[in-house]
């Protein structure tokens, strides 16, 4: 799983043994900056990220493969939403099947359609987001 790009820099600053003061000279910020991108509190300048990338002798698409709260949070988002989708498609055709094989009584019907409709439901309202 992608990390953030904190955790990023700090690994890499760590595979190179430097210390957080050597990354910052090197960059420089102070310390306390280089500190404060590695527990996310902050982010290095746009207009420095090829320097660091280049300091920590990775490439620029190395360093910013990272993941976002809200990157995540929508990949989850799409997860959930096929899967309530998937259960919707499987109860319909589960009631399809045991009805055509006569095994299939009106309770059970109801409720697995009753499923299917409340995630088919969940889907589309996850959609609206």
């Amino acid at each position: 799983m992608a990390k953030t790009l904190g955790a990023r820099i700090a690994e890499l600053r760590k595979e190179k043994g430097m210390t957080q003061l050597e990354l910052a000279q090197q960059m420089g910020v102070t310390d306390k900056a280089v500190s404060k991108w590695e527990r996310d509190l902050s982010c290095p300048d746009i207009n420095t990220v090829h320097r660091l990338a280049d300091v920590l002798g990775v490439s620029l698409d190395d360093l910013m493969q990272t993941y976002t709260p809200e990157k995540q949070e929508h990949e989850v988002s799409i997860h959930l939403s096929t899967i309530a989708r998937a259960v919707a498609l499987a109860m319909g055709v589960a009631v399809v099947v045991l009805l055509l094989l006569n095994e299939l009584t009106v309770s059970n019907g109801m409720g697995m359609l009753g499923i299917g409709l409340a995630c088919s439901a969940l889907a589309q309202f996850d959609n609206r987001k």
